[in-house]
């Protein structure tokens, strides 16, 4: 069955907690959502703030290719005409091919928001249905709080969605707008409807009971042809049904289409785009899309995953577009560190009494504190090693640095290479930024490709708190060189101590990369090794 996908990221998303949009962020929004085949996108209230009236006009310009563009607002109020209320004349001058509209439809809040007789209520439907029609405008009338309004009053609730349907209402959409019903409850309701409306019917549902996308799916069972929902879940209090596990298990679960097949393999990218317009990291252990939806860790799981992914996953990832990945830790069994060795191309260079003794100096370092999970920089860095035991491009003499009350560090670093002793000296924002420019200071003359890695992401945790300034800290440093990234990782109780010990790892990483392709740095470190 083919079911129409609403998105209300947007407008309803952006009632989450830390969830803010600019204007400028929402047009990139539209056009993800647009790229990734969703029907409609809600774009917000134009009546109710600056933004969102600022939006809407430059979204008159869109050019797009699948989705249509919603506006978002109200029953007219009951002090006025429709014709003279603000808010539903600013959802016609927004200039959306579609609008939607919430009306009550429990009778506690009638009487207690609104504070009308029911049969007002009906009135407000149905005058500002007919009147968006009239306009020409597709509606999709939001039946607020419906779940709870049918449980105290049937008769009532469903009076409101006749009131809509008869005005010309295109959609029908019941909403869980307080997140508690019970999904089996829920489809009993979504039955009833089923029974006495035809047309399009739809199902907007929030996630206070961790039940939003299983009560998506189970009105769509039902019959129910349209569903909205969040990218990532957001969305007011625990936020609304994720749109993105929504459309993946309705394609590969349930049979029906949303986006289609060929654009599923968009969706984790989508997903994560829309997260860092957000500025809220996705969850690792999001499903579908998360980076741990289909990572293993534990050393039983990878040896059967090595031999048939399904083992241990319930979809391919590549159907969504995310990926396979093996941890690293104190849990970690051979077949992990297979895995790994075959993800960087190692296999065949390590023979099983190296494998073996390569896991146990793994588990020794998660014991001391080192995470490999996030850090595969440093296992490819203690692969490379073991090939290598002897090879060496440079020994750290010493190190240090200063801090100034302004705020200025200096660092100096030496170190012994093939041609003699380097010195460097730097200042940097803070003392680790001075230590990485002092330590390329020094080797960027005999290996000048150095100059190509840069830093990109900083991380420090502490990891035994209740020693409070003299805990143990775990460092993670990101490293880009223009084609790949990688992260490194230090552990110390001095904070510097441990940054150093990622800086100095990474650079040697890159190192050994290079030496493969750079004759000239293989015959540095070969003539060094020799001396040393």
């Amino acid at each position: 069955m083919r079911i129409f996908t609403f998105d209300t990221t947007l407008r309803d998303g952006t009632q989450g907690e830390a969830v803010s949009f600019s204007a400028d962020d929402k047009i990139l929004v539209v056009h993800k959502l647009d790229e990734l085949g969703i029907d409609y996108i809600e774009g917000g209230w134009p009546g109710s703030n600056p933004k969102d009236k600022d939006f809407f006009a430059r979204a008159r310009d869109l050019q797009l290719k699948h989705s249509r563009l919603v506006a978002f607002g109200a029953t007219r109020f009951a002090k006025n005409t429709v014709e003279e209320d603000a808010s539903v004349n600013a959802l016609i001058a927004a200039g959306t091919p579609v609008v939607s509209i919430f009306g009550k439809s429990w009778d506690l809040h009638v009487h207690r928001a609104l504070g009308i007789e029911e049969s007002q209520n009906i009135e407000l439907i149905s005058d500002t249905v007919k009147y968006l029609k009239a306009h020409g405008k597709e509606v999709v009338y939001d039946a607020e709080h419906f779940f709870d309004g049918y449980c105290a009053n049937r008769d009532f609730a469903l009076r409101t969605l006749e009131a809509a349907k008869k005005a010309g209402a295109d959609v029908l959409c019941l909403c869980d707008t307080n997140g508690g019903m019970l999904t089996s409850r829920l489809a009993e309701i979504c039955a009833d409807v089923r029974k006495n409306f035809d047309g399009i019917l739809g199902i907007h549902t929030h996630n206070d009971s961790e039940l939003a996308v299983a009560n998506s799916l189970a009105a769509i069972d039902q019959g129910f042809a349209h569903v909205q929902g969040c990218v990532n879940g957001y969305g007011e209090r625990c936020g609304n049904a994720n749109l993105i596990s929504i459309i993946a298990n309705l394609e590969l679960k349930m049979g029906h289409t949303t986006i289609g097949k060929e654009r599923l393999t968009h969706l984790t990218a989508a997903a994560r785009y829309i997260a860092e317009l957000a500025n809220l990291p996705i969850r690792n252990d999001q499903a579908y899309v998360g980076p741990s939806a289909f990572a293993h860790k534990g050393g039983v799981h990878v040896s059967a995953v090595l031999k048939d992914s399904a083992t241990y996953e319930h979809i391919n990832p590549k159907l969504v577009g995310n990926r396979q990945r093996v941890l690293l830790s104190d849990l970690s069994g051979k077949g992990n560190v297979l895995y790994k060795l075959k993800q960087h191309g190692l296999e065949d260079r390590l023979d099983d009494t190296a494998r073996r003794e390569l896991l146990d100096r793994i588990k020794q370092m998660e014991f001391q504190g080192y995470e490999l999970e996030a850090a595969e920089g440093t296992f490819e860095l203690l692969v490379r090693e073991a090939l290598r035991p002897g090879l060496q491009f440079f020994e750290v003499v010493s190190y240090e640095t200063t801090t100034k009350s302004s705020g200025t560090s200096t660092a100096t670093v030496t170190l012994k290479a093939q041609d003699g002793v380097h010195s460097g000296t730097a200042q940097g924002n803070g003392p680790v930024n001075a230590l990485d420019l002092a330590l390329r200071q020094c080797l960027s003359s005999l290996y000048p490709g150095i100059a190509g890695v840069r830093l990109t992401d900083y991380k420090v945790r502490v990891l035994d708190n209740k020693k409070g300034t003299a805990a143990r800290v775990r460092v993670l440093v990101e490293w880009s060189d223009h084609r790949r990234s990688w992260a490194t990782v230090g552990v110390s109780e001095n904070v510097i101590e441990a940054s150093w010990f990622a800086l100095v790892d990474a650079l040697r990483l890159e190192l050994m990369r290079l030496g493969e392709n750079d004759p000239t740095i293989q015959r540095a470190v070969e003539d060094y090794c020799w001396g040393v």
